[in-house]
């Protein structure tokens, strides 16, 4: 199967878990961390069911894989996410490793682009704007919704 193939595939199910968080009245982003074509971690917003700023859909995604694997390190993985990760997430994929990050919508408030250098590791590769108008559409519908 080609990247391109593999790249929307994936973002797709970063998807999924975004609407997720969604339907629970979270910031609607999810991720997703991949070995090869096999998905051993996911994760979506739960700062207010947890009450933990912290609980961003990366860095829950990165704990499951983390606990998959057996290891701290994912220098194998990729990270699809739905929105651009924020300073926060970015230091965590720093410290793992990611071999690659796919990231939907760009974030230009609160993204680690905002700080106008690349935060990630230096072997991490980039790759933004996968499906990133749907992405961008739940997170409108989800602040509209808070505005009405």
């Amino acid at each position: 199967m080609t990247s391109d193939f593999l790249d929307n595939y994936f973002m797709a199910e970063a998807l999924r878990q975004a609407e997720r968080a969604f339907d629970d009245g979270e910031i609607p982003v999810g991720a997703i961390v991949v070995i090869g074509e096999r998905i051993i971690g996911k994760g979506y917003n739960q700062t207010e069911r947890l009450k933990d700023v912290t609980a961003h859909a990366e860095m829950l995604a990165i704990t499951a894989a983390s606990e998959y694997l057996g290891g701290k390190y994912l220098q194998d993985c990729t990270l699809y996410v739905t929105l651009e990760p924020c300073v926060m997430c970015a230091g965590a994929l720093y410290w793992t490793q990611m071999k690659r990050v796919v990231f939907g919508a760009s974030d230009e408030k609160r993204g680690f682009s905002g700080l106008g250098k690349n935060i990630l590791h230096p072997k991490t590769q980039l790759k933004k704007g996968i499906l990133a108008e749907e992405s961008q559409a739940l997170l409108h519908k989800f602040f509209k919704g808070l505005r009405t």
